[in-house]
């Protein structure tokens, strides 16, 4: 058997579907966000980045950056081990403390990443409640999903945020039994809003547990930045509230908030937590302050508004096709793969502004797009070269009959 032989037709595969994911190297430089250097065979030149989920530009931020290089000095570079041998550290827990504050919770736990908070606290979550049934939204992100398959739980999916839907699924299963309701607050790829308050009255009528993902809004909505539950004071309605420390908070991690039985309960079965090494000391604290500073600083989320609103003016005049769903993430639609990798070389080789292509299986084939997340560091100017570039590149390959793809 010739094993390389498989491994290239399944690359190959994936480039002739125009889905080969080809990553930039691109180097950050403190202080200048969003620009960065692009490098090409040792080249450097210099590229807007639109496509960062820094939302807020907090791993840019002086205060945040001085907490770091402080912590480094004082903590060094390591946790040394995992959290039940020798890396559990006053950092970590006082980020946990902060954590549970910040969501109106007993309890957080914190875990090496939002994929795997998710990821394992699901599947752990699923085999503790044994003879459970898990309603998941059918956009739910991938972590979501192998957390589910991996309980091997029986598992219901709904039409994204069809409550009608949901409620008809849920009603078939007696109310004693365990039931829990995953759903995220903005789904990252169209930027839309999960239906938090109506899968909330559900749950209350059928006896089901609530988990929500907010990693795309922890820190970017409500008066303290704890994301769209607390945006609409329903943070208390939702069992189990999971988020991200590497998005808008500008570090490293993922975590849940919950209950002290709950977060205990995960804690001490889920692999994912008691098997891996912990996060350094000195990323937790930085992820603290983080969290400290967005709680009282309304500035950046007011900033990024506006960026927003004034990018989707833009591409409005010029009538390039988007998705508004009134959320931080701009997705402008292209609905071909092969069409979209050619508009993202064209903006960044040609105008030198860089948006990686979103392709199945991330989104639905044929409806690949270049995902925009305009950012408070993004100028009036900025918006505008991208919207005459982006323009340019459609209209570039307007007239090329592209091949789909089922």
């Amino acid at each position: 058997m010739n094993y390389s032989e498989t491994f290239k037709e399944s690359i190959n595969k994936l480039k002739f579907e125009g889905r080969y994911r080809h990553f930039k190297e691109i180097e950050r430089r403190v202080g200048l966000h969003p620009k960065a250097s692009l490098r090409v065979n040792s080249i450097n030149s210099d590229i807007i980045v639109w496509c960062s989920n820094d939302y807020l530009g907090m791993s840019q931020n002086n205060l945040i950056i001085n907490s770091m290089v402080n912590a480094v000095k004082n903590m060094g570079t390591s946790s040394g081990g995992t959290r039940n041998i020798s890396g559990n550290s006053s950092a970590i827990v006082d980020l946990e403390k902060e954590l549970a504050v910040l969501h109106g919770k007993e309890k957080a736990i914190v875990f090496s990443s939002g994929y795997v908070a998710n990821e394992s606290s699901i599947s752990t979550l699923l085999r503790i409640l044994n003879d459970v049934v898990v309603f998941s939204d059918e956009k739910n992100h991938a972590s979501i999903i192998n957390g589910i398959k991996k309980s091997n739980v029986t598992k219901e999916i709904f039409r994204h945020n069809d409550l009608n839907h949901l409620e008809n699924l849920i009603k078939n299963y007696p109310i004693e039994k365990h039931k829990v309701i995953i759903f995220e607050s903005v789904y990252s790829m169209d930027g839309d809003f999960g239906d938090i308050e109506n899968i909330v009255n559900i749950a209350k009528k059928y006896n089901a547990l609530t988990y929500l993902d907010e990693v795309h809004a922890v820190g970017m909505y409500g008066n303290t930045g704890a994301g769209i539950a607390e945006m609409m004071n329903l943070q208390n309605s939702i069992d189990i509230i999971q988020g991200t420390l590497g998005k808008a908070y500008g570090t490293m991690g993922g975590y849940i908030s919950s209950s002290q039985e709950i977060c205990d309960a995960i804690r001490s079965y889920a692999s994912g937590f008691i098997f891996t090494t912990a996060l350094p000391p000195a990323l937790a604290k930085t992820a603290t302050e983080s969290i400290k500073y967005l709680k009282k600083s309304n500035y950046e989320r007011i900033l990024q508004k506006q960026k927003t609103i004034t990018l989707k003016k833009y591409l409005s005049k010029e009538n390039i096709n988007y998705l508004d769903h009134n959320s931080h993430i701009v997705p402008v639609m292209v609905n071909n793969p092969i069409r979209c990798s050619e508009i993202s070389n064209i903006l960044i080789n040609d105008f030198g502004h860089y948006i990686q292509p979103i392709n199945y299986p991330t989104v639905p084939k044929g409806t690949e797009r270049l995902r925009i997340t305009p950012g408070p560091l993004h100028t009036d100017k900025m918006i505008s070269d991208l919207t005459i570039a982006l323009k340019h590149a459609f209209n570039k390959t307007d007239n090329i009959v592209y091949k789909k793809y089922a």
